[in-house]
């Protein structure tokens, strides 16, 4: 071997050599460093776990969530310790107001929640041995186009008439009608079986074969909650609401005679002369139920149709007194201060309603509008007889009754 070739073949091994020397000095060294921190880390791990709080908080919805639920889904609990604290606000700071249970160991808030809304929760709880915990979470609850309401009638609480069904309007058409009515339930003290009837994609009423009975209580349970209504639309309601059934009082208007028999119990307690709807603009015939009332309101022509060749209403009394309706479509019975005393039992006057003897300002309570009107209450009904037009729809106002029973339990989805 040459020299040359011999100091070659020593500098090749010499660099090998060198590499693995450098490779075993990283290695060796990166060992024993690590070893001294890691055991130093773990000790301090090892340390702050024995000072951490055993108490563990769950908050629900989890934090993040969206389309949360409005009513029961938000809801703090804690075990192996005691809440101490929780505050719930919205995105804007506004606080909600909640309540921890008495044992400490959940919170929820006291009432509904709005929709399409972010709310953050922050809470804190004590283990036994004093130590704190802390836990946070935000979420965001249905908006309103993944969701759906039920605007409904009678109000809880209310006192009605017999003739008063439960009617809820949904805000959006509901395609799974079975699912819907049997998250909602209508049961009577009286014992009476109550069927839903869906007038519409939106709209669903109950009510008995025959009218209430008197005195009785009717409950409705709406359970809608997570009720998929349509294709991603979910209910979010759930609520019960209660209402009593007043006095049987029904009233019966015959237009041929022009007088109205007020009975109680089916005996009569009053008669009363009208003015009904004139023979060019003849009134509904049929069960009418009374769904508001007006010490006073303005009629105007214009907006039911009645309107004269300059376009304007063919009247328009801006204080018409003592007015109960009794269809959507503008049918009241009412007081009439404009007409002579004497068309009242014998002429009928109307654009279609049923006018009662008044004077101008709703003031006077000897009147026989201002009698009825005070004997009167949402729910009662009128019963409009011999006028000639036809029966008034059973969609048009709370007025169903005008279905057979058999067509009635026919529009129920369950």
């Amino acid at each position: 071997m040459t020299n040359s070739k011999r100091r070659k073949g020593l500098a090749t091994a010499s660099a090998l050599l060198g590499g693995m020397l450098v490779l075993t000095a990283c290695s060796g060294g990166n060992d024993a460093a690590g070893g001294g921190e890691s055991t130093a880390q773990a000790k301090a791990d090892e340390a702050a776990a024995k000072k951490a709080s055993e108490a563990d908080i769950k908050i629900t919805p989890a934090d993040g969530s969206d389309d949360a639920s409005i009513n029961n889904a938000a809801k703090v609990t804690v075990s192996k310790g005691t809440l101490t604290g929780v505050t719930m606000t919205t995105a804007s700071g506004a606080a909600v107001a909640g309540q921890i249970s008495a044992d400490k160991k959940s919170w929820a808030p006291s009432g509904q929640l709005e929709r399409a809304t972010t709310y953050k929760v922050a809470a804190t709880a004590k283990d036994s041995e004093g130590r704190d915990a802390h836990e946070n979470a935000s979420f965001t609850t249905v908006a309103p186009d993944h969701s759906f309401i039920g605007n409904f009638t009678p109000e809880s609480g209310s006192t009605v008439g017999v003739g008063m069904p439960v009617s809820i309007n949904f805000d959006k058409a509901i395609t799974n009608k079975a699912a819907v009515q049997k998250g909602i339930t209508v049961t009577s003290s009286s014992g009476q079986d109550v069927v839903g009837h869906w007038f519409s994609p939106n709209r669903l009423d109950f009510r008995p074969e025959q009218y209430w009975q008197a005195g009785s209580t009717v409950t409705m349970k709406l359970a809608l909650d997570g009720v998929e209504g349509t294709s991603g639309v979910y209910g979010v309601q759930q609520k019960t609401v209660t209402f009593k059934i007043g006095r049987n009082q029904v009233s019966y208007v015959d237009a041929k005679t022009k007088q109205m028999k007020v009975t109680q119990d089916g005996k009569t307690i009053k008669t009363i002369p009208v003015s009904a709807g004139a023979p060019d603009h003849t009134t509904y015939q049929g069960q009418m139920v009374m769904s508001e009332k007006f010490t006073q309101t303005r009629m105007n022509g214009a907006t039911v149709g009645f309107k004269d060749s300059d376009g304007k209403g063919e009247y328009d009394i801006k204080d018409v007194p003592h007015a109960i309706r009794l269809t959507t479509s503008g049918t009241f019975i009412h007081g009439n201060y404009w007409g002579v005393p004497s068309v009242f039992g014998s002429v009928n006057t109307s654009h279609g309603c049923v006018g009662l003897q008044d004077k101008k300002g709703a003031n006077d309570p000897n009147t026989p509008a201002a009698w009825f009107y005070n004997h009167s209450i949402v729910g009662d009904v009128v019963v409009v007889q011999n006028t000639g037009d036809r029966t008034v729809s059973p969609d048009n106002g709370l007025n169903g009754w005008n279905m057979s029973w058999a067509q009635w339990k026919a529009g129920s989805a369950i």
